[in-house]
């Protein structure tokens, strides 16, 4: 008996090669051919198909639609180009990381072809296993099965927010960098975009942000059904402990993140993971003239919320003498609104171009003097390692290892982790 498969390769330069050679296959049989992803999924819905094999570079492809075909038993393959040797940052690469486990290249035989289908059918879809850790979930893969890690408390996840004045400090490159070498210390971390003004979390990983996770989240918290196992749902995992709640995709939406929804978001996040780094927006204006009316939607409503619930707040600024005097004014601005503030000030883009020979003593002193606050790190400029991360969607650590940015914020980490860690039990 024959498997039936959808062959979604449209518009691939190898096309009709791969549909003569699909329909010479013995023991498979084509009952559909989609021309994008969304084809896929009104196909896979309807039940006709066990397995589908799509192009790597089909319309809309992530992993969320693999994801969501694998729930419902359908088996994914992808076709690659014959050239592609396996790089880093190429096909094989970006679609293994979306879940694709079985990956042909597109002059594979018919005779393959078949075997290759036939044996996934056989196994079936991987298995969305979890394991707790902090009295929550995430997707447990085979190397994190291998290495057992400590558990903590449940409850007792910290949450770090990461903010800054207006100016583009870098808040978001810290907190994107801050989580993922929390998460390579092998503390499970979830990473959330809380900016309601310009969440760039997802573009900065390279992930596709149509869909909104922390935005998710704060509908379930409004309805009531949000807790540890739903939160980790709307989550994508990056990495083995590495966990990310994108943001909004539009700055419009910034209503659908009431304050309310949002502590809840937080209060679940702490027994999901040891570790929360939410990079939220720079205003915390509080809106004096709808103040009467405490159901009023607020832009700065989640802002503020987050750091008032955060253990520690990350104040990034940069070093020259606007951005310092924006940190200075950022410093008294977030202690009049949260005065139970636990600040840690980070001072980003250090370099003797704006500050003198000794730009860090410099930040220092204007900071001591008049915010009264002790920099605890130095982030040296270094425009060409952030180049090469953001170019490739990828974390410091993974596209700039040796430079001397990626190393300031591993040490920042370091302290952090130090500092805040819960026991493990």
């Amino acid at each position: 008996m024959s498997t039936p498969i959808l062959l979604a390769i449209t518009g691939a330069p190898w096309e009709a090669d791969v549909v003569r050679r699909t329909e010479r296959a013995a023991g498979i049989r084509v009952v559909r051919r989609c021309v994008d992803i969304a084809d896929v999924m009104a196909a896979a819905a309807s039940g006709q198909a066990r397995a589908v094999v799509i192009a790597d570079a089909l319309p809309r492809l992530s992993s969320d639609a693999v994801a969501a075909l694998h729930a419902r038993g359908i088996v994914v393959l992808a076709m690659v180009d014959p050239t592609e040797n396996g790089a880093p940052f190429g096909a094989e690469d970006r679609l293994s990381r979306m879940g694709i486990e079985r990956i042909l290249p597109a002059d594979v035989s018919p005779g393959d072809l078949a075997r290759a289908v036939t044996e996934a059918v056989e196994s079936g879809p991987p298995m969305a296993t979890s394991s707790h850790f902090g009295g929550g979930f995430v997707p447990l893969t085979p190397e994190t099965a291998a290495n057992p890690r400590p558990t903590y408390p449940q409850g007792s996840g910290r949450l770090i927010a990461v903010w800054g004045p207006t100016g583009a400090p870098g808040r978001t490159t810290v907190a994107v960098n801050l989580a993922w070498e929390l998460a390579a210390k092998g503390t499970p971390t979830m990473l959330a975009d809380a900016d309601v003004y310009g969440g760039t979390v997802a573009q900065m990983l390279g992930m596709l942000d149509e869909t909104s996770g922390l935005a998710a989240a704060a509908r379930s918290a409004s309805n009531g059904s949000l807790d540890m196992i739903m939160l980790a749902k709307h989550a994508r995992q990056m990495e083995p402990r590495l966990l990310v709640l994108t943001g909004l995709s539009r700055a419009d939406r910034w209503t659908e993140l009431r304050p309310a929804a949002v502590e809840s978001i937080w209060q679940t996040a702490r027994t999901l993971a040891p570790f929360t780094v939410a990079d939220v927006g720079f205003c915390i204006e509080t809106d004096e003239e709808i103040s009467f009316d405490s159901l009023a939607p607020r832009r700065n409503g989640a802002t503020v919320s987050t750091l008032e619930e955060a253990d520690e707040v990350i104040v990034v600024g940069t070093a020259d003498p606007v951005g310092l005097t924006r940190l200075i004014r950022a410093v008294h601005e977030i202690r009049a609104v949260v005065p139970s503030v636990n600040l840690r000030v980070v001072v980003n883009r250090v370099r003797s171009s704006a500050l003198g020979g000794s730009p860090a003593e410099a930040a220092n002193e204007a900071l001591a003097q008049y915010a009264g606050v002790e920099v605890a790190a130095h982030l040296p400029f270094d425009q060409n390692a952030v180049d090469a991360a953001m170019s490739h969607g990828r974390s410091l650590g993974e596209a700039a290892r040796s430079s001397k940015l990626r190393k300031s914020i591993q040490q920042l980490a370091a302290a952090v982790a130090h500092d805040l860690a819960p026991v493990p039990v």
